[in-house]
Parts: C-alpha cells; structure tokens; sequence
C-alpha cells in the first residue's frame, strides 16, 4: 500500500499533510531525531531515530519506494529517494524529480560553498501561505497518482 514518509524535524506542514493524506486514505509516517506529538490515528506512526547525523534520512530512503510519497526539503535524501522511483515533495511544494534532483543538488551544493566562503549569508525565505497552499496542490495531485 502506497504511503507517505516525512522527514519532521522542523517540518512546517504537519497538519496539511494529515489532511491531505486521511482525504486519501493514505498511510503517514513521519519520521524524527526527538519527539514528535502522538497521534490516535491507526493511519499515522511516528518513528523516532537516533541522533546520530543522517539517521532520519536513512530511514526514510531504505523504506520509500515507487508506490510512495516523501517530503523533505532535504536535497540528499531528496536525491536518495528519486532514485528509488519515489514521488517527493518540498514543503513548499517544489517537487524533486529526474528531471530536476541534479540541478538542485548542484544550487544546494553551490550556495553550501557560497555561505562557507562568506559571499552569502544563506538567509531563507520565510514561510508563506502561497507556499502552504502550493504545498497542498502538489500533495493531492501525488496522492492521486499513487492511488492509480
């Protein structure tokens, strides 16, 4: 059965995703370092890794596969996931896919050596409700596909 895997540490779109994903009937399983808030929903688990670097990233790669959703707005695991033939999605809505995973891995890995050579202070931009709402279009209309 196709589920979503979401990478929670600092995840903005928790309750977007829950939403989205019992319209669906989908499984979600949200994955994290620390604590996450239980829930009662037999559809939703909350898998709690170790510290150590990556071990979230980990866990969702080795598990997502084609029939699945992830969500991260982590490019690696990002990468690691669409070479497993998994759909994945940003928090913003930005999907990762063949077509794109090389090129945001080359921006990821440029602006990582801008901000170490001091040519940018790498400030993000805030979260915004055309982010939220774009999030949720992209979100449904991947729940749509899988379920096909």
């Amino acid at each position: 059965m196709p589920q979503i895997y979401v990478d929670a540490d600092a995840c903005p779109v928790k309750p977007e995703i829950l939403k989205v994903a019992e319209r669906h009937g989908l499984e979600v399983t949200f994955v994290a370092n620390s604590g996450l808030r239980p829930s009662r929903d037999p559809m939703v688990k909350n898998v709690i890794v170790s510290s150590s670097f990556d071990a979230a990233d980990d866990w969702i790669a080795e598990r997502a596969g084609p029939e699945d959703i992830v969500i991260t707005a982590d490019v690696p695991l990002a990468g690691r996931c669409v070479a497993n033939g998994a759909q994945v999605t940003g928090p913003t809505g930005r999907v990762f896919d063949k077509s794109n995973i090389g090129m945001a891995t080359a921006m990821r890995d440029l602006g990582a050596h801008l901000r170490e050579t001091g040519e940018s202070k790498g400030y993000n931009a805030a979260f915004s409700p055309k982010d939220r709402s774009q999030f949720l279009e992209t979100l449904d209309r991947m729940c749509r596909r899988i379920k096909k």
